[in-house]
Formats: C-alpha cells, structure tokens, sequence
C-alpha cells in the first residue's frame, strides 16, 4: 500500500469531525498494568480497512487527540488554544469486524469513564475514513444493506396483531427491534436467520461492562433489562414457526437486554421440550456464562444444540475480575463445557477481544490450552465494548506486550485448522 499512512480524525467539541493532514493517526499497543498511561505505535498499512457501513465514529468526552507529527516523528498530544476545543474521535464498528487497535487519547483529569462501547482507531485517507480492524465473519445477517426500515415497520404491525397477547412477541417487536434498532430482533420480524429469546431479569455476574444493568459506576447501561419473566407457551408459540419458515433458523436464549438465562432452568427446559415437540428443524442455541453444568446436561437431554461461553479471559485471575461472579466458579464453566462436548453439542467462545491484553502471550496460552483440552468448536471474536482504561485498571496485568490481534488470529488458523472463527453463532445443518 505504498505511504499509506491515515490522518489523525479530531471532533471539535461541537460533533463536527475533521482530519489534521500534519498528524498521522496511531492506535495503543498497549498500557502500563495500573491503565495510567497508554504505550502507542502507528498501526501498519495492512491492518487499516475503510469504515465498515453502519459504523459510528463517536466524540470522547474529555480526552484530548494525540498523534504523531509528519515532520518530527514525534508522539504530540494536540492541547489546542483557547478559542479551539479539540477532542479525541474513535469509531464503534459494524456487527461481523473485529478491532485490532484502539483509538489514542489523553484523558483529562475528572472525565468520566466512557459508554460501553468499543473505541477503535480511526483515520482519514483520501477522502474516506479508515478503521483498524478486519472482518471476521463474511455473514451477512447484521449488514446495514439487509434491513429495510419500511420493510421493518409493516412487520412489526404485522406481528403485534397476530401476538397481540404475547409479551415475548411485544418486547422484541416495541423494545428490541424499534427502539434499540436490534438487529437480530429485526431478523426475527423479518423472518430469517438468527431469532433473539430473551428469558431472564436476574444473574449470577455482575460484569464490569454490562449492558443492562450497572451499578454505582457512573456509567448509563446501553439498554433496559426485561421486567417480566416470558412462559414456556409464549416462547413456543413464536420460536416455533421462525424455526418453521425461516432460512437458516437459529433461535437464541441469551441476550443483551436479560441476565443470565440459565436462572430459569425449569422455563428452558420446558421451552426447548416443547419446541422439539412440534419441529426438529433449527438450531437451539444457549448464549450463557456456563455456570450450572447439572442444568446444560439436563437442557442437552431435552434438545439444546449449541451453546455460546462468554469469556474475557481462559485465566481464572482475570476471568474473575471482569465476570464477579456471586454463586460459580470457573471450575464450573469449563465443566458445562466438557458436559457439552462430551455429549455431542456445540460449544463456541464468545471471546470479548480487547487488544493489548487478548493478544498478550500468556493469554494466548491459555486460550490455546482452552481449546484443545476441551475441543473448543468455535471462537467468536467480538469486541469487548468498555472503557479501555477502567479495564485495564481492573484488570492490571503483567507489562507483556501483545503480538496483536491480527497477527493472533492468524496463529490460531494456523494451530487450529478445524476451528471456526467468526461472529454470529451458526446454523448447524445436522439434521
């Protein structure tokens, strides 16, 4: 790619975004383990990609730009003068891309933690922007291209009139789909792909990037959290003819706007009995944290087929930190794992990627020791959205510098040939 080398992309306070020809954009490579001060590099030509459609570049509130001078090739941060507020900018991708640098920032003293998005890098050439990330998962279900917004609307009257009693049915629809612009509930109204079954209003974690609920941080969750508890009849009576009718059919319980669903054991135990009563087709899939191993043998007798582990780290220490858990142990996730594989299902990690520590070597080793002890089917490289700071506060590693996320993936295509690496969980065409 020759000079390619993008611009630093500053906001001046006011949402208005520019480029500074004189600064080239860079992205952190890694932090000291307090979070105190960000370690930066320019980021390689080969990893920069134009903005994927549907993403967002976002304005970060007190945290000044910092980028390197064309000239000097010196690190600067851009303070400004006092008739010139300059603010640091940082991209939140499209569903499918995953990040390998985060934007650079100087914080400000007293700014408040960010919104729980992911802050990518970005820059500006030749009249586009550019974002330093790559495309994991060429699936097209969440790509801003597939969604109608007439389309969605006819739908959604549509569905209210024929579940007009259903309060699943009117949560995805009134909620998810049009409030919150869900993708995968706008999937579901469109009759394809992969169907969101939201179950639960309590958990067992108390994540530090919740998106539903958080507490005494300072920061707004991205979503309410469902009030009301569905019935195994209300679940049935809408995952039953999307798994029926629709292409590809994936029907999740586990999502963003719910605690953990797996505390209402017996309501997913009826719920997947009942539909594998009526339809052997689609894939019944468990987005979950894993930690009741008596209950995933029992939900994998009555019919579960897949099941997504959420996972910031494969090392205790740091899987503690992030997850909190109140009643579980990580001795019981790997053991709802090894319940699953060992009795035929699908596993996948939903890897929360944060480069810098992700990449690090010794979290390679064990995401590596993670897979092949217990014959991981697949990874799901999705992007930790969190203040990168208050995680790496949080979590507070060892200095180990990271290979990069690039650079890992590649390894673990290389190590891992039959692993599936991706975005979404997957239509399992078995049946």
């Amino acid at each position: 790619m020759g000079n390619f080398s993008p611009s630093l992309v500053v906001s001046d306070g006011q949402g208005n975004v520019v480029d500074i020809p004189e600064y080239t954009a860079l992205g952190v490579f890694r932090r000291k383990p307090d979070g105190s001060e960000e370690i930066v590099k320019e980021i390689l030509a080969e990893e920069w990609i134009p903005l994927p459609e549907g993403s967002q570049l976002m304005e970060l509130p007190g945290r000044i730009p910092v980028g390197k001078d064309r000239k000097s090739g010196k690190i600067v941060t851009l303070e400004g003068d006092p008739k010139e507020k300059l603010v640091a900018v940082a991209a939140f991708v499209a569903p499918a891309y995953t990040i390998t640098h985060h934007a650079v920032w100087k914080r400000l003293p007293n700014a408040p933690n960010l919104s729980l998005y992911a802050y990518c890098a970005v820059g500006w050439y030749k009249d586009r922007f550019y974002v330093a990330a790559l495309r994991i998962d060429p699936d097209i279900r969440q790509d801003p291209s597939q969604f109608n917004q007439e389309r969605i609307e006819t739908a959604a009257k549509n569905f209210l009139e024929s579940y007009s009693n259903n309060r699943l049915a009117e949560h995805l629809i009134k909620n998810c789909a049009l409030t919150y612009g869900c993708p995968a509930a706008q999937n579901y109204l469109l009759n394809r792909w992969e169907m969101p079954l939201p179950t639960s209003r309590t958990c067992n974690s108390e994540c530090l990037g919740c998106i539903s609920l958080q507490k005494s941080t300072g920061i707004c969750r991205s979503q309410f959290r469902i009030d009301f508890t569905p019935t195994a009849e209300e679940i049935i009576e809408i995952a039953v003819p999307h798994i029926e009718t629709a292409p590809y059919p994936v029907v999740s319980f586990g999502q963003g706007c719910e605690g953990e669903p797996l505390m209402n054991p017996q309501l997913l135990i009826d719920t997947i009995k009942g539909i594998r009563k009526k339809t052997d087709k689609g894939t019944i899939n468990l987005n979950t944290n894993a930690s009741c191993p008596d209950i995933i043998g029992k939900l994998l007798g009555v019919g579960l087929d897949s099941m997504r582990v959420s996972m910031n780290s494969s090392r205790p220490e740091y899987y503690y930190r992030y997850f909190k858990p109140l009643n579980y142990t990580f001795k019981d996730v790997l053991k709802s794992i090894e319940i699953m594989k060992c009795k035929g299902g699908f596993v996948s990690i939903n890897l929360f990627v944060f480069p810098g520590f992700t990449d690090q070597p010794d979290e390679i080793e064990a995401l590596e020791s993670l897979i092949s002890d217990y014959g991981i089917d697949m990874i799901q490289w999705r992007n930790l959205n969190i203040d990168p700071e208050w995680y790496w506060k949080e979590m507070n590693p060892p200095a180990q510098d990271g290979i990069g996320i690039k650079k890992m993936i590649e390894y673990f295509k290389k190590e891992f040939p039959k692993l599936r690496y991706g975005y979404f969980n997957p239509y399992l065409a078995t049946k």
